[in-house]
């Protein structure tokens, strides 16, 4: 579960609802007709943007914003670094029911592909090839929110317009002046909310998100060519810290990640 996440969400509503209410009635800022016209909008242009079959799995990247499922450097290092101790004590092959047991998807083909005798090379196209797939998945997935907060204050001002139109066809009375500007307002501010508190931050949490499983991949693949190639598991392990901050790899010396480390394997 990503903590930044919740809190940012509900401290942000927490705020927002505070500032209302201290301002006036909170039902002041609840207006069914701008609600329909930006949501209703957005999905609409949504629809219109991309093929259903991406929609329907917005569901499913919103659980990536909220749930960290992908494997920690660390649980990375100590399994590659294990993986490794045990090609080189007991062969390649001695890996088939241990990589069974591997959780990441990504890994676990990896290492099967090592136990099969893949060329080298051939283990490399296929793994980055992969990779690449996965990040364009990931793009368009983050664009779709992006496209969507891009949208709404669109039709936040669309809206407004709509609003200000009705207004002046009731300038006879002035008492309805006030109450249609208000009600103009609103659609902007629900288009500006919802793109700057919602669709925004998400398109760009999955950015975050992407770009570190992209680098957790870029680790496994290091890895497995490196276990194939038999190279020695504290080696390994010093090649891959490299690709983490200088912070990280403070964490991953102190609590140690080498097989005589004691550690449990990660995949257990």
């Amino acid at each position: 579960m990503d903590r930044a996440t919740i809190i940012g969400i509900i401290g942000g509503l927490a705020i927002f609802l505070w500032a209302i209410y201290m301002g006036g009635p909170i039902s002041a800022f609840i207006n069914i007709p701008s609600m329909l016209i930006v949501l209703g909008g957005v999905v609409a242009s949504t629809l219109i943007n991309y093929p259903l079959s991406k929609l329907i799995e917005v569901v499913k990247i919103l659980k990536n914003v909220v749930i960290e499922k992908q494997m920690s450097s660390e649980e990375i290092i100590r399994t590659i670094v294990n993986l490794a101790d045990t090609a080189r004590r007991e062969g390649l092959l001695a890996l088939e029911d241990t990589a069974a047991q591997i959780q990441d998807d990504f890994m676990k083909r990896g290492i099967m592909l090592v136990v099969d005798g893949t060329d080298p090379e051939l283990v490399k196209n296929i793994l980055e090839t992969e990779l690449a797939f996965l990040e364009e998945r990931h793009k368009e997935g983050q664009s779709i929110f992006e496209t969507m907060g891009a949208l709404a204050p669109a039709y936040g001002l669309i809206g407004t317009i709509i609003g200000l139109i009705q207004m002046l066809n009731k300038l006879d009375d002035p008492s309805a002046v006030g109450p249609g500007m208000a009600v103009a307002l609103i659609t902007t501010f629900y288009g500006a909310t919802l793109a700057n508190f919602l669709f925004l931050p998400i398109a760009g949490k999955l950015k975050v998100r992407s770009k570190q499983e992209i680098l957790m991949k870029e680790v496994m693949i290091e890895g497995i060519l490196s276990i194939q190639a038999g190279e020695n598991p504290r080696i390994i392990e010093e090649k891959l810290k490299a690709f983490l901050a200088p912070k990280l790899r403070e964490t991953l010396k102190e609590r140690g990640t080498s097989p005589e480390s004691g550690d449990s394997l990660a995949w257990r």
